[in-house]
């Protein structure tokens, strides 16, 4: 069974539109927050690694997304990342939030594996890709 890493982000004033919800596109800030802390927590290769030393990147090349329920200031939500589909230089996910047991969101991203020197796609490097199969869920 795939290893599914959770990261809990309570919604703050900074996420909340005047109606108290959060504003939709602050949704995938704590995508962006929940996909860069699997990073450094579930694969041990922080973006800061990865950007000044290695030189790599993973720009979001698209991204799905399906509102359920609003979200309210106080609330924290379960982010899940799970990995869809690993590719040679790509990363197909699925980013889910709860509210206990209330879906609020998922969202799809597809992230590419950069040289940020060339700006072409490269493969994930060998201890990464091994990583990240762990999160590899079952087709």
């Amino acid at each position: 069974m795939a290893d599914i890493f959770e990261l809990p982000i309570k919604v703050l004033f900074q996420h909340c539109d005047p109606a108290g919800i959060v504003f939709y596109p602050r949704y995938f800030e704590m995508v962006n927050q929940t996909v860069e802390e699997w990073h450094e927590l579930g694969l041990d290769y922080s973006f800061a690694r990865m950007h000044s030393e290695d030189r790599r990147g993973v720009p979001t090349v698209s991204i799905g997304a399906e509102f359920s329920a609003p979200s309210r200031l106080g609330d924290v939500l379960t982010w899940r990342l799970e990995l869809i589909r690993l590719g040679r230089t790509s990363a197909h996910l699925r980013v889910t939030a709860l509210a206990g047991d209330e879906l609020r969101m998922v969202a799809t991203p597809v992230l590419v594996c950069l040289d940020m020197d060339s700006g072409r796609p490269v493969p994930w490097a060998d201890g990464v890709r091994a990583a990240m199969s762990k999160y590899l869920a079952a087709q």
